[in-house]
C-alpha cells in the first residue's frame, strides 16, 4: 500500500501515513490539534482545514459552502489522504475564540487610573475627532434659493463658528433627500482636523436630531488577537468589547513568517483579506452586543505593529525585515474605512496610529499615549511583553524605543504542554520541599491540560529557588523523586500524571521548555537594559515601569524578578496598564488633542535597532541564566538563595 507525506501548516509538522488515512487521525498522530467535538461524524463542522496541495477524498459536507470548497476547505474528520498533501489549519479550527475572552486571574489589581471624563471636559480636552451638530435650517424660497450644501455651510459658519468646510461626495449625494425628509432639520457629522486651521470635512448627514447617537470603535490589531470596543462619544462609556483571532496566524505565528508569505504570489492580498475578515467579525460582534445601529458609528481608530498596519492597508511589508529596516510610512492620513473593506458605512473615517520604525509600531505609540509617560517629568520604562517585545523609555522631554524578538514562550508557544491562558491551564504552582510533589492551580479549577505563560514563570521560579533546577535550567537529577525523569534523552518534571490530567497524558515541563523561557526573558531583559545603557541610564534611574500587553496583567511580580524577566525593584514602581494599544486607541476617540500629541511623540522619539547595537548581544548572553550572570543586579534573591542553602 502507498505511503504519503502530510505537511501541516503553520506548524510545519510532517507525518507519513498510509493511503486513505483519515486526516484528523493523522493530525492527532502528528501532535497537531484540530477542534472536533462530534466524535468524527462530520456534524459539528469545527474541524475545517484547507487543502493547499495534493489530492484528498471526501470531507465535503453541508457545513461547507461552494465558496469554501473552491478555496480548498474540507472537514478533516471525513477526509482521506490520497497523495502527498499540504494542509493548512485555520485558527478557528485550532482554538475556540472564546478562549481570548476568558483569561487567567490578574496577579495584581493595581493598574493605571481610569480616564477622568469630567476633568477632560473641564480642561476642554474632551473634544472628539468627530462632532455631530443638529441644524434647523431655513427653507429655501424664491428669494432664497441657494444650493443645499451652501445652506449647510453658511449655517455652520454663522451659528457654530465652523470654517474651512468641505463635503465628501457621498454626503453630497445624500443631501437632497435627507434635508427634505424632516423639513430641513438635519444632523451633520463633522470630521475635525488635527491642525487648528485645517479643513473640516462634512462626512455624514441624517434627518432629525441624532446628536445623542454618536459612537466609535477602538481596535488593537495584534499579531495573534484582535480586540475591539464600542465607545459612546457623548459619555466616553465602553458599550461592548470582544477579542477574536487574527486569522493571519494560519499563515505564520510571527511577523517575519508573514512578511515572507506576503512576498509570495497573491500572499499580500491573502493576508490583507484574512485580517479584514477577522476585523469585521469582531466589529459585527461588538455592534450586536451593544445593540446599536451601525449607521451611528462615526469613526474607528486602529493600532497595530508596523507589519500589521501595512498588511491591513495592503502595503508590501518586505523592507521591514531587511537592513536598514525601512517601513513604508510613519504617518497615515484619515482613510475611509470602507475603502479597505472594513464593514462600516461610507461616512466612517479610519484613524491609523502611526509607526516609529519597522519594529516599533502604532501599538506602542498608542501605549505610550495611554500611559501618559510622554507628559510626565518622571522617567518611565514601558515594556510590552509578547512574542515581539517593544520597549520605550523617557519622559515629557525625550523618548527612546526599541524592539526585540522574545519568541512565543509567554503565549505557550515552543513549550511542550504550553497553551494560552484558558480553562485547564496551570496558572499557579507550589511544590512540597520534602516530597517534591506539586500543587497545581488551573484556570477554571479543572484538571490540568497544559501550562500558560504566567504559570510557566511561576513554575520555573519556584523550582529555581527550591534548587530543583540550576541557573541554566537543568534539573538536579540527584533528587529522590520519580517526577524527574529522562525521556528520549531529555530530562523533564511531571507536573500531573495522566490519571489526573485533563488531556489523558502526563503533563510535563522539560529542560527544553525552560531553555525557551530563559531565551525569551533574556531577550526582553537585555532589550531594556541595552536601551538604558544607550541613553546613559541604568535601571535605578527609572521612576516607574509600565507593563503592557494582555499577558502582562497576569505576571506574578516576585516570580518575574526571580527568573530575571523584570529587574529587581520596588513593586510599587510597577504599573500594569493592560492592553495599552487598545487603551490608546480609545483615548484617541475621546479627545482630538491626542492626534496632535501623537505627532509630537513621533517627532521626539529616537529608535534603536538592537540588532545593529553591538552591546545588545553581550547583554543577551549575560541574561541567559536564572536570573542573570551578575547576581549583584538581584541582591534580594541572592540573599534568599544563600539563606536556603543554610537550611
Amino acid at each position: 500500500m502507498s505511503k504519503y507525506k502530510v505537511l501541516f501548516l503553520p506548524h510545519n509538522k510532517e507525518i507519513v501515513v498510509m493511503d486513505g488515512e483519515n486526516l484528523i487521525r493523522a493530525a492527532m498522530e502528528a501532535g497537531v490539534h484540530i477542534n472536533a467535538s462530534c466524535g468524527g461524524e462530520g456534524i459539528c463542522g469545527k474541524c475545517r482545514v484547507i487543502i493547499e496541495e495534493g489530492i484528498v477524498e471526501g470531507g465535503i459536507t453541508e457545513n461547507l459552502s461552494e465558496e469554501d470548497l473552491e478555496k480548498g476547505y474540507r472537514q478533516a474528520c471525513l477526509t482521506r489522504v490520497k497523495s502527498d498533501i499540504v494542509v493548512r489549519i485555520p485558527t478557528k479550527s485550532t482554538i475556540d475564540a472564546s478562549a481570548l475572552n476568558m483569561q487567567s486571574t490578574p496577579r495584581r489589581a493595581v493598574g493605571i487610573r481610569k480616564i477622568d471624563l469630567a476633568k477632560l471636559k473641564k480642561n476642554g480636552i474632551f473634544a472628539c475627532p468627530v462632532e455631530k451638530i443638529y441644524l434647523k435650517l431655513p427653507r429655501p424660497n424664491t428669494q432664497d434659493n441657494m444650493p443645499d450644501l451652501t445652506r449647510i455651510v453658511k449655517y455652520l459658519q454663522l451659528h457654530h463658528d465652523k470654517h474651512h468646510l468641505e463635503a465628501d461626495i457621498s454626503v453630497i449625494r445624500k443631501i437632497p433627500d435627507v434635508m427634505r425628509k424632516d423639513d430641513f432639520k438635519v444632523t451633520v457629522t463633522l470630521m475635525l482636523p488635527v491642525r487648528t486651521k485645517g479643513m473640516i470635512r462634512i462626512v455624514n448627514i441624517q434627518p432629525g436630531d441624532t446628536t445623542d447617537l454618536n459612537y466609535a470603535i477602538a481596535m488593537d490589531i495584534g499579531t495573534t488577537t484582535i480586540y475591539g470596543q464600542i465607545v459612546d462619544l457623548k459619555t466616553g462609556r465602553v458599550l461592548s468589547g470582544y477579542a477574536g483571532f487574527n486569522e493571519q496566524i494560519s499563515y505564520g505565528e510571527d511577523i517575519i513568517t508573514r512578511i515572507v508569505y506576503a512576498e509570495k504570489s497573491g500572499g499580500l492580498e491573502r493576508l490583507h483579506e484574512v485580517v479584514i475578515k477577522s476585523i469585521n467579525e469582531v466589529i459585527n460582534r461588538i455592534i450586536k452586543d451593544a445593540g446599536i445601529d451601525p449607521d451611528e458609528i462615526s469613526v474607528i481608530t486602529l493600532a497595530g505593529n508596523t507589519t500589521m498596519t501595512q498588511l491591513l492597508l495592503k502595503i508590501n511589508p518586505r523592507h521591514i525585515r531587511l537592513s536598514p529596516y525601512v517601513p513604508t510610512s510613519m504617518l497615515y492620513p484619515p482613510i475611509k474605512a470602507a475603502d479597505f473593506n472594513i464593514a462600516l458605512g461610507d461616512h466612517v473615517s479610519a484613524l491609523i496610529y502611526p509607526n516609529i520604525s519597522s519594529y516599533v509600531g502604532g501599538d506602542i505609540v498608542a501605549g505610550v499615549i495611554a500611559s501618559g509617560m510622554y507628559r510626565s517629568e518622571k522617567l518611565s520604562l514601558y515594556i510590552d511583553i509578547g512574542t515581539n517585545a517593544e520597549i520605550a523609555i523617557g519622559n515629557k522631554d525625550w523618548l527612546a524605543c526599541a524592539a526585540c524578538s522574545a519568541g512565543p514562550a509567554f503565549e505557550g508557544g515552543g513549550i511542550k504542554f504550553g497553551m494560552r491562558a484558558t480553562k485547564g491551564a496551570i496558572e499557579d504552582f507550589s511544590i512540597d520541599p520534602v516530597t517534591l510533589n506539586p500543587m497545581n492551580i488551573t484556570i477554571g479549577n479543572v484538571r490540568p491540560k497544559g501550562i500558560c505563560g504566567s504559570g510557566l514563570i511561576i513554575i520555573v521560579a519556584a523550582m529555581f529557588e527550591m534548587g530543583i533546577i540550576d541557573n541554566i535550567g537543568k534539573f538536579n537529577r540527584s533528587l529522590e523523586t520519580n517526577r524527574i525523569r529522562e525521556v528520549d534523552g531529555i530530562c523533564e518534571y511531571v507536573l500531573a500524571w495522566a490519571s489526573v490530567a485533563g488531556s489523558g497524558r502526563d503533563i510535563v515541563l522539560t529542560e527544553s521548555d525552560i531553555d525557551n523561557l530563559i531565551r525569551a526573558k533574556g531577550a526582553i531583559y537585555s532589550g531594556y537594559i541595552t536601551l538604558l545603557k544607550e541613553v546613559g541610564l541604568d535601571i535605578h534611574d527609572i521612576d516607574r515601569i509600565f507593563i503592557a500587553g494582555g499577558f502582562g496583567s497576569y505576571i506574578d511580580l516576585e516570580k518575574a524578578m526571580t527568573i530575571g524577566l523584570l529587574p529587581e525593584t520596588d513593586p510599587d514602581k510597577i504599573i500594569f496598564i493592560g492592553n495599552g494599544s487598545l487603551r490608546g486607541a480609545k483615548i484617541g476617540l475621546l479627545t482630538n488633542r491626542i492626534r496632535k500629541d501623537v505627532v509630537k511623540v513621533i517627532e521626539k522619539t529616537t529608535n534603536f535597532e538592537l540588532s545593529e547595537t553591538p552591546s545588545y548581544m553581550d547583554s543577551y548572553m549575560a541574561a541567559l541564566f536564572l536570573p542573570h550572570t551578575d547576581m549583584s543586579q538581584f541582591p534580594k534573591l541572592k540573599t534568599r538563595l544563600k539563606a536556603r542553602k543554610k537550611i
